[in-house]
């Protein structure tokens, strides 16, 4: 099973989930889908859409998943790493009024550059990364609150 996490974020996320559809057409995606979609309004007969679930459920439904692909929040990564899951993550954009600033972009590029998940820029490299999760070995996430605090505090810096 695959489970997409799109947060809370109170800006949709269709973008994503329209590609996740496009992969299940072409057949690049076969596993069962679920989704917790928050805000994001999206019909599909693809996927198992839920719109707000409890943070117990959205737990239940990370330990059943092979991967996980989530947009950039740093609560959605750190949850799947946790339970050590193979995580796919795309960051929400401003052009496309997904979210105020480009932050989740920087926090896609560094947990990707430390090689904890494959992380993209774009939905339109999703097919890419489905291809190269099969055979990922993600770095094993050490919870460090003191690295994490840092890392945060050089990032609210540079903003």
């Amino acid at each position: 099973m695959i489970l997409v996490l799109l947060g809370t974020q109170n800006n949709s996320f269709h973008r994503l989930l329209e590609e996740i559809d496009k992969q299940i057409q072409k057949k690049k995606i076969e596993e069962e889908i679920i989704v917790q979609a928050g805000h994001t309004q999206y019909q599909s007969k693809n996927m198992k859409i839920l719109d707000f679930i409890s943070n117990e459920e959205i737990e239940k439904l990370i330990s059943k998943a092979d991967i996980i692909i989530t947009h950039g929040g740093v609560g959605s990564i750190l949850q799947s790493l946790q339970k050590e899951k193979k995580v796919i993550a795309v960051p929400r954009l401003h052009k496309y009024q997904e979210h105020v600033n480009d932050h989740q972009r920087e926090i896609v590029e560094v947990f990707h550059k430390k090689g904890y998940i494959i992380g993209i820029q774009e939905v339109n490299q999703l097919e890419q990364a489905i291809e190269q999760i099969k055979e990922f070995k993600p770095k094993k996430y050490q919870q460090n609150n003191y690295k994490m605090l840092k890392m945060i505090e050089d990032f609210i810096e540079k903003c």
